[in-house]
């Protein structure tokens, strides 16, 4: 279990860390069009270096920033209220985060399924991305991907606080 937990966190830092990729790249996708743009209209056409996709590739790479970055940040960033659990016992708080862990466990599962079945539904049918003509079942495949690394993520998490509590620290 140790052994698939290391392997598991270091594919989801991978993840993590792809995501910044995407996010840069988004960035400079972005700047790049507008400039292409903006060269166009104040050259009346003569200055044409505008791409088709930008948009579209803007709008794929903030899906894939959020589902590649959630499986690491999951269990790092959650928000806890300490006006209702303060009082609570170690053990308790521990719980409590572990039953909201499965929260995160059904919502991956829901989505990395209904992904699944949009992957398939669309390389049945051929669809594809309007502008560059990607095939959507590469990008909903992803997306089931790592939708269920989600889920995974979170299930570990919830199991670690479940059985592997150690005094004041979930181990």
């Amino acid at each position: 279990m140790i052994t698939f937990s290391k392997l598991f966190k270091q594919v989801t830092h991978t993840m993590h860390m792809m995501s910044g990729v995407v996010l840069i790249s988004m960035m400079f996708i972005t700047l790049t069009d507008v400039f292409t743009r903006t060269m166009f209209k104040l050259t009346d056409g003569t200055f044409d270096f505008t791409f088709i996709g930008g948009i579209e590739l803007t709008k794929y790479g903030l899906l894939f920033v959020v589902l590649f970055s959630l499986p690491y940040s999951v269990g790092r960033s959650q928000v806890i209220v300490d006006l209702f659990t303060d009082n609570l016992s170690g053990r308790i708080k521990v719980i409590l985060e572990g039953i909201f862990m499965l929260g995160f466990v059904a919502l991956g599962g829901g989505m990395c399924s209904r992904f699944y079945h949009a992957a398939v539904q669309s390389q049945m049918t051929g669809e594809t991305t309007q502008d560059l003509l990607i095939p959507l079942y590469y990008l909903y495949g992803l997306s089931a991907f790592a939708t269920g690394m989600l889920a995974v993520a979170a299930m570990l998490i919830s199991l670690r606080c479940f059985f592997y509590w150690k005094g004041d620290k979930v181990s």
